[in-house]
């Protein structure tokens, strides 16, 4: 089905406005719930996997904001990618020193490099993919059964 997939990779809607204000709604509640998980929940692993997962998140959001007539293989493939330099950056213990200045630059660049944190990326921004997918797919059944609807009113309403 390349058609039903490239429908879906481009987004072919005349506006992209939706989309965006959905990420921009859900890139504030991230980042909110990651500085709360980061101020108010002591340092665990469990609390670490969820800061990364939500970095993944945030950053898949992000780049929907940004550019969101991207289809969801181009945008995931940014997120993972900014994830990943992020998380070498770290290497080189350059973001450790900025946030033994700065605090709040640890939150951005993290600290210290673990390579448990590649996967914990690569599976969130994977499981964003595939929600922006299936949400995708969900609005354009919907806008179809409602042009449907409109030419033959004996159709039950989309759900």
């Amino acid at each position: 089905m390349p058609g039903a997939s490239g429908r879906l990779e481009r987004m072919g809607t005349a506006s992209h406005r939706p989309r965006r204000l959905v990420a921009g709604a859900g890139l504030a509640v991230v980042v909110a719930a990651g500085v709360a998980v980061s101020a108010l929940l002591p340092d665990t692993t469990a609390t670490d996997i969820t800061g990364d997962a939500l970095y993944a998140v945030a950053a898949y959001l992000a780049v929907v904001l940004v550019a969101p007539s991207l289809g969801q293989l181009a945008v995931a493939g940014i997120a993972a990618g900014w994830c990943i330099a992020v998380e070498l950056f770290q290497l080189t213990n350059i973001p450790l020193q900025v946030g033994a200045v700065f605090p709040p630059a640890s939150l951005l660049l993290g600290t210290v490099f673990d390579t448990r944190d590649l996967l914990i990326y690569a599976v969130t921004v994977v499981l964003c993919a595939s929600g922006d997918v299936i949400a995708t797919w969900a609005t354009e059944r919907v806008r179809v059964m409602r042009g449907q609807r409109r030419r033959d009113p004996s159709l039950p309403a989309p759900p």
